[in-house]
C-alpha cells in the first residue's frame, strides 16, 4: 500500500484530504505542520509527501528539502493557494508536483494516482 504523509495546517482541509485519499486506498498520516512531520519522516518510510507550502514553523518547501535528505526516493506534491509566489521564489523541490487551491478531490486523487501510475484503479472518485 502506498504511504502518504500529509502536512496541512488547516485542520478541516487536512481531515478532508486524508479521508479522500484513504477512501481510494492510500495509507495516510496527517500532521498540522512541518515540525510535526519531521519525526515521522525519520521513523517511517513514505512514498509521497503531500504538503501545503505556507505553514507556520516550517514551510512546505523546507520540509520537502529535509524529507529529500532523509529519503531521496520520496516523491513530493505541493498543495497551495500561493503557487505563483512559490514558483517565482525558485525554492521548489526538484521534480515536485504543484496543485493549486482550490482544486476538486478527483483532481488530487488523479494527480497522486499519476505519480504512482495507478489511475486506472481509482477512477471512481
Amino acid at each position: 500500500m502506498i504511504k502518504i504523509l500529509l502536512a496541512e495546517d488547516d485542520t478541516s482541509m487536512r481531515e478532508y484530504l486524508a479521508r479522500a485519499l484513504e477512501r481510494v486506498g492510500y495509507s495516510v498520516k496527517a500532521v498540522g505542520c512541518g515540525t510535526e512531520a519531521m519525526p515521522l519522516l525519520e521513523a517511517e518510510s513514505f512514498d509521497l509527501l503531500l504538503t501545503d507550502i505556507v505553514m507556520p514553523e516550517m514551510d512546505g518547501i523546507e520540509l520537502a528539502q529535509k524529507a529529500g535528505v532523509i529519503d531521496p526516493s520520496i516523491r513530493v506534491m505541493f498543495i497551495t493557494g500561493f503557487a505563483a509566489v512559490a514558483l517565482q521564489s525558485g525554492r521548489t523541490a526538484p521534480e515536485a508536483k504543484m496543485l493549486s487551491k482550490p482544486f476538486h478531490l478527483k483532481d488530487l486523487v488523479a494527480e497522486v494516482d499519476r505519480m504512482f501510475q495507478t489511475e486506472d484503479q481509482h477512477g471512481r472518485l
